[in-house]
């Protein structure tokens, strides 16, 4: 049975109204939530990028049955993993073991900032399996050490630890991600619906949830949701290929600025008709996903929840 998630984009919202998104969708029915950890918005138009964590620290205390997640953090250059670590630890003790840690191997726009260079994706890969073992090795709540090609740990130890650790998800827009998310993870993260990601993954041992996002756009007419879309997500567009490349908005926006508000009809489903969306959850389903995270693009969350209790959800479990 597929477990839908609410994506809390703090790229278009402020601190408060995130906690605010989060606990609506645990009165909405949400199986979770889940939040992007952005040091800066893809868009200037998106406006916000408060600290994930902070944010999730109070949904942690503000919520109480909705699963919890990031998707997705990168845990090196911008961060340590001992960081990473430590955070999720709290996280997954405040939120009563609620907390899932989804990890990925970044983008320029938020890691370059830290002035440590910005590695091939080869060797990003690397730095994640790297990371995921300081991780691992902190949450038994042992003093641990780690050398490393890239990354380092001395001689530390994490003193509040959950009983249980929390789940590793590996977000892939590819296949030797998706490999490494079998070998070393928990969970995959994809937001792509290719069958291939999902071989990858269970290929190289991965037999956990398999989670998706679906970008959408909920309004009153199809026409106003594409200008939403075109207005505040037109980066998506640019493919992974490009995504984790470019380096601060200006170049986003730089990067998007030819494409029309009916580009995005293939690939961003909008409008007030629910078949729309259950057809595209259905491409993840048939893929081999079982975990669907929904991101509302812009504004307009409350009108997009209220959909989704009322005729969404309806529709999507009668599909199921």
């Amino acid at each position: 049975m597929l477990r839908y998630g609410y994506k809390l984009m703090s790229e278009e919202h402020p601190p408060k109204v995130l906690i605010g998104n989060a606990c609506l969708a645990e009165d909405a029915g949400f199986d979770f939530v889940a939040i992007s950890d952005h040091l800066q918005p893809w868009l200037d138009e998106q406006g916000h990028a408060p600290f994930a964590w902070s944010v999730l620290g109070a949904i942690a205390v503000a919520t109480e049955r909705v699963g919890i997640m990031t998707a997705v953090t990168c845990p090196f250059l911008r961060y340590h993993p001992a960081i990473i670590a430590q955070a999720a630890a709290t996280t997954a003790i405040m939120s009563g073991d609620r907390f899932t840690l989804g990890l990925g191997a970044g983008e320029a726009l938020n890691e370059r900032a830290a002035g440590r260079g910005w590695p091939g994706v080869a060797t990003r890969h690397e730095m994640l399996r790297e990371a995921v073992s300081i991780i691992e090795g902190l949450w038994s709540g042992e003093r641990t050490s780690y050398e490393g090609r890239h990354l380092r740990l001395e001689n530390a130890r994490l003193y509040d630890v959950p009983d249980l650790p929390p789940p590793i998800a590996i977000a892939a827009g590819g296949p030797e991600a998706a490999q490494l998310a079998g070998e070393r993870a928990d969970a995959l993260v994809a937001t792509e619906a290719k069958s291939e990601l999902v071989e990858a993954y269970r290929g190289h041992g991965g037999d956990g949830p398999r989670y998706a996002e679906l970008s959408l756009c909920w309004a009153p007419d199809e026409g106003s949701g594409l200008a939403t879309v075109r207005e505040r997500f037109r980066w998506c567009r640019l493919g992974w290929k490009v995504l984790p490349e470019l380096a601060e908005p200006a170049a986003f926006d730089a990067a998007t600025q030819l494409l029309e508000p009916a580009d995005f009809r293939d690939t961003v489903p909008c409008g007030p008709d629910p078949d729309r969306y259950v057809g595209a959850v259905r491409r993840y389903r048939d893929a081999g996903f079982d975990h669907v995270i929904l991101t509302q693009v812009g504004p307009d969350q409350a009108g997009f929840l209220r959909f989704w209790e009322h005729e969404l959800a309806p529709a999507l479990r009668a599909m199921s």
